[in-house]
């Protein structure tokens, strides 16, 4: 028997997202005779107590009953349950400093780990995320924080009208500005983006158009892998090998500042692949970007002017050109970040849905069945014990 456990979310500020929906949980129960869903009591959550009970789930407050127990973000390290199965975000494949001694206690507390972030199909394309809504909802923020810097036009919030059909529904009549905008990244964060330049009536136009040409309709490039890096010996881009090498590519993001208002950034990023451009940039003359919508959100990462999370709540900051310090947003000279750890929260339903979707057409079922090498690739940890793949994290664990 598979019984699965909803955790309520633990960690601040609190995340109402949910790894499977009550209509999920619902058909998991009607289809499978041995699976079982229990929900612990939650306040947060995008799904209330009573619409799990009406889907037939069980709310309760213990969890020991599981043996496989499905989270969101981070457990805070006395919520974690001793020798328990998990899947959450633990955010730690890079060394993560926040999240060391969360990892640590995965091994001390004897914790399996299956991390969804290492879900991937044979070709290493991950398997499931909400980096779509993340994408949605980053370059809508990206896009309202520009038209509040100059007044040109106005958005309203996401979370205000709280789902992704009636979002659109915002857009309609809207007219924008002769802006330009640059797109980077391909995945599932980008192809988010992609649909709202899309929904909001925004041409694409090619790299060398869009340096060389005025438009008198707003436009956005899309920068992948090739627009932007190439190798230090070579010139050129081979997509393994930069995955294998970043080290030995520069980053020719820089050719594209003087030409973009608005930078929306989806690129993966770790200290190993060249930035965007350089905390200095911001202070020339040719820096024509106003505001950056930074999805991918790593702080001092490829957009080394992100100088930290903003909220769901105050989105946008300011950074100074020449002290380069945070500032209110929208002041002169000064550039606005939009940096937003937690942006599908804003469209929580639709996120989830699309999320626990993925979750059982992909996931489960190995499980369901007793596990799989996808299953055994994922998991970080088995009953506090580094996985093979994981071993170069044993410093990090702090493992002698």
């Amino acid at each position: 028997m598979l019984t699965i456990g909803l955790i309520r979310e633990g960690k601040i500020p609190a995340d109402n997202r949910v790894a499977l929906t009550p209509a999920h949980c619902k058909w998991l129960q009607k289809n499978f005779a041995d699976i079982k869903i229990i929900a612990q009591h939650s306040p947060n959550r995008c799904y209330a107590d009573v619409e799990y009970e009406k889907a037939g789930v069980e709310v309760i407050e213990d969890l020991s009953s599981c043996n496989l127990l499905l989270g969101i973000k981070e457990v805070p390290v006395d919520m974690l349950l001793q020798g328990k199965r998990y899947m959450f975000f633990s955010h730690t494949k890079k060394m993560q400093p926040a999240n060391r001694i969360l990892f640590k206690t995965i091994l001390q507390k004897k914790i399996t780990l299956i991390d969804y972030e290492c879900l991937e199909h044979d070709d290493g394309t991950r398997i499931i995320g909400f980096g779509f809504f993340a994408g949605i909802v980053g370059a809508h923020n990206g896009m309202m924080a520009y038209g509040n810097r100059t007044g040109a036009y106005k958005l309203a919030r996401v979370y205000s009208v709280n789902s992704f059909q009636k979002l659109i529904h915002t857009y309609f009549g809207l007219k924008l500005p002769n802006i330009k905008i640059a797109v980077t990244g391909t995945g599932r964060v980008a192809h988010g983006v992609l649909e709202i330049m899309n929904l909001l009536g925004i041409h694409e136009v090619e790299p060398d158009e869009y340096m060389e040409s005025d438009f008198s309709y707003p436009v956005y490039v899309h920068l992948k892998g090739a627009d932007l890096y190439q190798h230090k010996q070579t010139g050129r881009y081979n997509r393994n090998d930069f995955h294998a090498n970043p080290q030995n590519y520069n980053c020719v993001f820089r050719k594209f500042i003087s030409h973009t208002d608005i930078l929306i950034n989806g690129i993966y990023w770790e200290k190993n692949i060249p930035r965007l451009f350089e905390m200095a940039d911001i202070s020339k003359p040719n820096f024509r970007i106003q505001t950056i919508a930074d999805i991918t959100d790593d702080l001092h990462g490829s957009v080394p002017c992100n100088l930290g999370d903003s909220s769901i709540a105050d989105p946008v900051y300011g950074v100074d050109k020449n002290s380069f310090e945070k500032t209110a947003p929208y002041l002169p000279n000064s550039v606005d970040v939009m940096a937003v750890g937690n942006l599908p929260n804003e469209l929580a339903r639709d996120a989830s849905r699309y999320f626990g979707e993925q979750l059982i057409k992909y996931v489960l079922e190995d499980i369901r069945k007793g596990g799989s090498s996808l299953i055994e690739r994922a998991t970080m940890v088995d009953a506090g014990e580094l996985t093979a793949p994981f071993k170069y994290l044993e410093e990090y664990a702090g493992i002698n």
